[in-house]
């Protein structure tokens, strides 16, 4: 199993940066991939970012491309999000979530192949 813990969300101005953490516990995380999704209200969870369980692959979601980086720390059992120039449309509850594998083109995305989950951390991005 992995347990799963996000850090790092705040209030920030548009134009800001965050960094969030994603620390794990021992397990199974360093052969995972994971992913960052969000989700804001009223709206369905999305995709975000995502990395190869060795950090060699990522993916982004279109509209974070050149503005968020993805990235990983299997010493210390920790994924990075780091969000730069945030819109207020980034506004939502981030949260990661670990797969043993993807399977399919696009199985990155889906909420459904993930089998773990953190609690969330809260993005506000103010205008």
């Amino acid at each position: 199993q992995v347990q799963l813990v996000e850090s790092g969300g705040g209030l920030v101005q548009a134009g800001g940066s965050l960094r969030l953490s994603c620390a794990a516990s021992e397990g199974t995380f360093t052969t995972s991939h994971i992913g960052w999704f969000r989700q804001a209200p009223g709206k369905e969870r999305e995709f975000v970012a995502g990395v190869t369980w060795s950090g060699s692959i990522t993916y982004y979601l279109d509209s974070v491309k050149g503005r968020f980086v993805i990235s990983r720390d299997n010493g210390e059992n920790t994924v990075y999000l780091q969000m730069n120039s945030l819109k207020p449309e980034d506004t939502a509850i981030y949260y990661c979530a670990a797969a043993s594998t993807w399977r399919g083109r696009y199985s990155y995305r889906l909420p459904d192949t993930y089998n773990y989950w953190g609690q969330g951390t809260q993005v506000t991005v103010s205008s």
